[in-house]
């Protein structure tokens, strides 16, 4: 059971969005992934991208990690830019906590080590690290696990784990690229409940890609709908009213 995280009391400030994409487009080759693609993203919000295979929202979240450039257009963190067709702020200055379907998770070290090591990279060690690591276990409930190795979980644990890394530095934005994917239907049902109270919990902004519509609205503030690399539709989901996993 993922255990809901403590507010931190901060007020965050509303002047401008969280992500602001303005105009991107990007090609693969000569064909075109995305196109002109215009989407803002408030503070504390959940944002699905919800779309087919091809839709090109996977390109556009790789796009906000730093893993690619767009070819034209300009993307904004917090009114900041961090990407254009010229410029591209690396990664990992980008404060950002990422999870995705194949969990990418270190198998030679332990769940403490995996957990610990976007920790590692902003310099916090000791045990500032050690209780931070902790936290994050015991908000997606494996506090009990911290010496396994990946190879020793499940599916649901290894997920959980990856989700603990991916929260465990506070990132402005987190993103995820299909994590519940590989689970089978019980367990992915289960999990993306579980995950909807803790991103709210947290309040932090998220985009959350996926292809699967009751998984989008059981999770998200708002549904990006994405077709042949534009934004089709943009639809804002009132939670009281969702019943996950309903067609």
């Amino acid at each position: 059971m993922i255990i809901p995280a403590k507010s931190s009391g901060n007020a965050l400030s509303r002047t401008c969005p969280a992500i602001a994409i303005h105009q991107v487009s990007h090609f693969f080759g000569s064909n075109p992934v995305l196109n002109h693609v215009n989407l803002t993203v408030p503070k504390g919000t959940i944002l699905a991208l919800l779309g087919p295979s091809g839709c090109g929202k996977s390109t556009l979240l790789k796009m906000l990690a730093g893993l690619l450039n767009p070819a034209s257009g300009e993307i904004r963190f917090d009114g900041e830019i961090v990407a254009s067709g010229s410029f591209s702020l690396p990664p990992e200055k980008r404060n950002l906590g990422m999870a995705f379907q194949d969990y990418a998770l270190w198998p030679h070290m332990s769940v403490r080590q995996n957990v610990a090591f976007p920790l590692q990279m902003r310099g916090i060690k000791g045990q500032a690290q050690a209780e931070k690591v902790m936290a994050a276990l015991e908000r997606v409930g494996l506090a009990d696990f911290v010496s396994r190795r990946p190879s020793e979980l499940s599916g649901g644990q290894q997920q959980r784990v990856a989700l603990a890394r991916a929260i465990v530095a506070e990132p402005r934005i987190l993103l995820f690229d299909e994590p519940l994917s590989n689970l089978d239907r019980d367990l992915r049902e289960s999990l993306c409940e579980e995950m909807a109270v803790l991103l709210r919990q947290l309040g932090t902004t998220a985009v959350y890609v996926t292809h699967d519509q009751h998984e989008a609205r059981a999770l998200a503030h708002r549904i990006a709908r994405m077709d042949k690399g534009a934004i089709a539709r943009i639809d804002t989901i009132d939670p009281s009213a969702v019943s996950p996993f309903v067609a």
